[in-house]
């Protein structure tokens, strides 16, 4: 409640603010400041800086090596120069430390229009232009317009879906932005797009990952080693998008609780591949 009222009175002093007399210029210069705002990573030799202009985005940079340590140690066992596709890439933190730390070519696939100007700052402040390509899509099972639903529009914001209702758990998305844009299959992504086959898949949308599966398995035959992120409560996605790597010849290597419930980071492998499952 507190947090409410001080939320609406800080709103209603910036609004007051920018409509007096060169109060435009002064919410335009808060603006400029708080994007300005930058924030140092340090792993192993790996040094990146990430745009922090607001809390969540802070908190993504301050918690990059202690929230996922397992994408770490995913990104970790890639060969030097290899395709990554990061489907749900947010800001950047691991489509940026895959390029850095492995000069791998990453596929940033991100459809939010709020962590978009974000992920191309992070990618231009680490100089990694050559490495990244932003992919501004969603990825689904078939191909045309839908709506992106989003339950926040924060800088650095998660939790949305597209052409679907429901969010990670299953339960109906609390929806508070939305907008129509275009969807494509991985399918299409490599056909259409010309994007390379990826060697490295990565997929952490909120929800949809077996909408997505289902879409891609001519690409799936490819790739090396899928991270997930499956809701095991969530029987519809558990099941689907088990069946559907299994069906691509993957087998699960581990899976690593995400401290959010039955949340876990499933990671897969083509066996014979690379002696991956000893790393």
């Amino acid at each position: 409640m507190i947090k409410k009222l001080l939320k609406e009175l800080i709103g209603g002093i910036t609004r007051l603010i920018a409509a007096m007399p060169g109060g435009e210029y002064f919410y335009e210069q808060l603006l400029r400041t708080a994007m300005s705002a930058r924030a140092s990573v340090f792993h192993g030799d790996t040094v990146l800086s990430f745009s922090v202009p607001n809390r969540l985005a802070r908190y993504r940079a301050d918690s990059f090596a202690s929230k996922e340590p397992d994408t770490l140690d995913w990104l970790d066992t890639f060969p030097e120069g290899t395709v990554l596709w990061d489907v749900g890439a947010n800001v950047g933190l691991y489509s940026i430390y895959a390029a850095a730390k492995r000069d791998a070519r990453v596929y940033a696939f991100e459809p939010s229009v709020f962590n978009l100007e974000l992920l191309a700052r992070n990618i231009y402040l680490n100089a990694l232009q050559d490495r990244i390509v932003i992919v501004p899509v969603a990825l689904s099972h078939d191909i045309g317009p839908s709506t992106f639903k989003m339950s926040s529009t924060a800088w650095g914001g998660a939790l949305s879906t597209f052409g679907q209702d429901f969010d990670q758990h299953g339960q109906t998305l609390r929806s508070v932005f939305e907008y129509q844009t275009v969807g494509v299959t991985m399918v299409d992504a490599h056909r259409l797009l010309q994007i390379p086959l990826p060697r490295f898949l990565k997929i952490d949308v909120d929800g949809i990952e077996h909408f997505i599966l289902r879409g891609g398995a001519e690409v799936l035959k490819h790739v090396e080693s899928v991270l997930i992120e499956i809701n095991d409560d969530f029987a519809e996605q558990a099941e689907e998008s088990a069946r559907l790597l299994k069906e691509a010849g993957l087998v699960l290597h581990r899976k690593c609780n995400l401290n959010a419930g039955n949340q876990f980071n499933q990671w897969w492998i083509r066996p014979g591949a690379r002696k991956m499952q000893e790393a």
